[in-house]
């Protein structure tokens, strides 16, 4: 007769079985499918630009924008570029993120708060970031204020929507089961209510990363002296396409850099809340 535990220790066996390479295989495949289109773009764009679809002018070749990049790389100003900008990124992301995740917690778990701040808070969502960058260089200036907290505003809408929305839907049942075992106010909120939405705020966290990569260009085509967003209007005034096109695709590859960091959070904090 086969011993009940039999099931379970087989299911140990499999779990504690070694990884294979067949499995270690698997995010490198995955990463390299990734890489296919841009592979294929890069060679579309070589293809275009030097079978004379495009000017140089219109489309620069790849290997002449690496050559601006290294000109710039050679002489410290690349560098300059890409800290400042990701600075700005980074403490704008950080404090519109948290305002965001305090404004949506209050909004999704007071009826009053919905009422009451819910569709002031959706109008000024509905503001285009451009409109901002007059009002905020009136009243904070030139400085690196203005622009953080622009970059702050971009950030805090998405994760205000997200966390607001989920904590509105999350079980009832499951609320008053934790009330039951003692657990109100912030520590309910921490304990049971956004770890039940955490899918959803890491969603909210990487559409407010997003929208503050989109802001800081905003923030820095006007009244900036550095930054990526300076370089690309600088080398528009200048005609200088190569380094607008490293610009751009500096802006893509720390977006994606940054959000594969925000990826490596979110394994992190499925594994220890959800």
């Amino acid at each position: 007769m086969t011993s009940p535990q039999a099931p379970a220790e087989e299911t140990g066996r499999a779990e504690d079985a070694p990884v294979t390479p067949t499995r270690r295989r698997g995010p490198l495949l995955r990463t390299g499918l990734g890489l296919l289109l841009p592979v294929a773009l890069l060679a579309l764009w070589h293809l275009l630009s030097t079978a004379g679809v495009f000017s140089p002018v219109q489309l620069p070749a790849p290997l002449a924008v690496l050559e601006a990049g290294i000109g710039l790389l050679s002489g410290g100003d690349l560098w300059t570029h890409v800290g400042i900008s990701t600075q700005r990124v980074l403490i704008g992301f950080l404090v519109g993120a948290g305002l965001g995740l305090v404004a949506g917690s209050f909004i999704g778990l007071s009826r009053w708060g919905s009422t009451l701040v819910g569709p002031t808070i959706g109008a000024f969502r509905a503001v285009p970031s451009l409109a901002w960058v007059p009002l905020l260089l009136l009243w904070i200036g030139l400085g690196e204020d203005s622009k953080v907290t622009l970059v702050a505003i971009g950030a805090f809408f998405p994760v205000y929507t997200t966390v607001s929305a989920a904590l509105q839907h999350v079980d009832r049942n499951l609320i008053e089961a934790a009330r039951a075992f003692g657990l109100h106010g912030l520590r309910l909120l921490t304990t049971v209510q956004l770890p039940a939405v955490m899918p959803s705020v890491i969603s909210g966290l990487r559409l407010a990363l997003a929208q503050a990569w989109l802001f800081l260009v905003a923030a820095e085509l006007l009244g900036a002296s550095m930054g990526l967003g300076w370089l690309l209007t600088d080398s528009q005034n200048n005609g200088r396409t190569d380094r607008l096109l490293l610009a751009i695709v500096l802006l893509a590859v720390l977006g994606k850099l940054s959000d594969a960091l925000l990826g490596v959070f979110e394994r992190w904090a499925v594994q220890k809340w959800a």
